[in-house]
């Protein structure tokens, strides 16, 4: 019985197609996957200190009081998994701007694993 062999065009689609269920299978993976195993709590650090302590020097808020980096606040406010403040971080709220455009996913990632480790200790 002769086997069927796809055009070139439908297996050049079906390559593409792969590829692009192969991506999202990775995104979904990095996206879902523990934040504190992959993070780099150092970097995080760095980052924080380049990025963000200007508003947030200790965990606290320079514009909105209330509205501070401790753990508290995160708890209070919705925003106590490394998730939730990494969509701030993208996207920013209110006074605070978002960083997708100046920061790495990786980047954005580690700073707000450090953002709440750093709430869970206190800030010391």
């Amino acid at each position: 019985m002769p086997r069927s062999t796809l055009p070139k065009s439908d297996t050049k689609m079906l390559k593409k197609f792969m590829a692009a269920v192969l991506s999202a299978i990775l995104l979904v993976g990095v996206l879902f996957t523990t934040p504190g195993l992959a993070a780099n709590l150092e970097n995080g650090k760095q980052v924080f200190a380049a990025t963000c302590s200007g508003c947030h020097a200790n965990g606290g808020n320079i514009v909105r009081r209330n509205k501070t980096l401790k753990l508290k606040a995160l708890e209070q406010n919705g925003y106590a998994t490394v998730a939730a403040i990494a969509q701030i971080a993208l996207n920013g709220k209110n006074n605070m701007p978002g960083y997708k455009t100046k920061l790495t996913a990786a980047q954005i990632e580690d700073v707000s694993a450090y953002v709440l480790d750093q709430a869970k200790k206190g800030w010391k």
